[in-house]
């Protein structure tokens, strides 16, 4: 019974959160600016270091160390590390309404360029037009727009956290301030 209510609950906290991602991203370059640099070109395995910034399309990680290793077929898989790894990301508009970003933290991140998956491991959080899930390790699949959330030993509850905003039907988000009245034309003044 624990087994289905954990799934159920899970398949709820992935509605918020479905929107694909960039299509473009995964045919821009993978470029990276750091500090420094070593690359070992016999085992295609160059480490960035100090103040690293991935790009690739609309998707942006920084971290304080970034791994990447080049495998079969020139696809990269990076490995960042650092007080947090942030990453970034635009996901494409859907049913007409503006794109929006997911934003995601965590003290090591894994991107695949090959399978377009972010893993994000210890104190991981991700958000997502105000809507935010918590837990030690978050997987995050580009092409499928699947989210994994699971809480470890290291979290003091053991839980996973999900905070989800009412959606509005007004056309923007629930509990935002209504914009504010045009101003009213002002009055002819007397001579």
């Amino acid at each position: 019974m624990r087994r289905i209510a954990a799934v159920v609950l899970g398949a709820l906290l992935l509605v918020p959160f479905a929107a694909a991602a960039e299509k473009t991203d995964r045919d821009k370059p993978l470029q990276i600016e750091a500090n420094r640099m070593s690359a070992d070109d016999v085992r295609k395995v160059a480490t960035f270091e100090g103040e690293v910034v991935l790009t690739k399309g609309t998707i942006r990680m920084t971290a304080e160390r970034i791994v990447v290793i080049e495998g079969e077929k020139g696809f990269h898989r990076a490995t960042a590390t650092g007080a947090p790894v942030r990453f970034r990301q635009r996901l494409d508009p859907k049913d007409g309404k503006e794109a929006v970003w997911v934003d995601g933290e965590a003290l090591r991140a894994e991107y695949d360029e090959r399978s377009e998956k972010v893993e994000l491991f210890e104190q991981a959080r991700v958000t997502r037009d105000r809507d935010e899930v918590r837990g030690d390790y978050i997987l995050y699949d580009q092409r499928t727009e699947f989210f994994s959330v699971r809480a470890g030993k290291e979290t003091t509850s053991g839980r996973v956290r999900a905070i989800i905003q009412p959606k509005s039907t007004s056309g923007q988000p629930a509990g935002a301030a209504p914009a504010p009245p045009a101003a009213a034309p002002a009055a002819p003044t007397a001579r």
